[in-house]
């Protein structure tokens, strides 16, 4: 048959060429080569865990920054609702001591009212006592009639009314 011809000796030749071209690639270049791979693929590796692992603890972090901004929010409340109750205690107290206070200028000048109130019916009393001893004595000292009776009365009024 006139079709290819395989010649066994370049063929072998060609494997024997192979083989060892194969074996010193596979001991100075695939090695090496796959030493190279897996050192890259475990410092991806590495990477990917530290990565995952600052992740990790920047979710952790966040959470208690969240959780300490929350305790400040609710202190900060707390502190603000205690000043606005003594505000108010403090606006009830200075409102009860000026009801006070009225109340306690109320009834001195009630009192001081009072008090010069009977000093003026004291003093009325004394005047009119005074006034009606003084109006006795003129008239046990005159008999008097009518018209010198009324013009007596008269004088006393005056009198009276010129003191009050």
């Amino acid at each position: 048959m006139g079709g290819i011809e395989i010649s066994w000796g370049t063929t072998l030749y060609q494997l024997v060429v192979f083989i060892i071209l194969f074996l010193l690639l596979k001991r100075y270049a695939f090695g090496p080569l796959l030493n190279v791979m897996q050192t890259r693929q475990e410092k991806v590796e590495k990477d990917l865990a530290e990565a995952e692992k600052n992740r990790q603890e920047a979710e952790k972090l966040l959470a208690e920054q969240r959780e300490e901004m929350s305790k400040v929010r609710r202190e900060a409340q707390e502190i603000l609702e205690r000043a606005k109750q003594t505000a108010d205690k403090q606006a009830q107290d200075l409102l009860a001591q000026a009801r006070e206070e009225a109340e306690r200028l109320k009834e001195d000048a009630q009192k001081e009212i009072q008090r010069e109130k009977e000093q003026a019916l004291a003093a009325v009393r004394d005047q009119v006592g005074a006034l009606s001893v003084m109006l006795a004595s003129k008239i046990i000292e005159k008999e008097i009639d009518e018209a010198a009776q009324k013009t007596l009365v008269d004088d006393y009024l005056k009198d009276v009314g010129e003191r009050i």
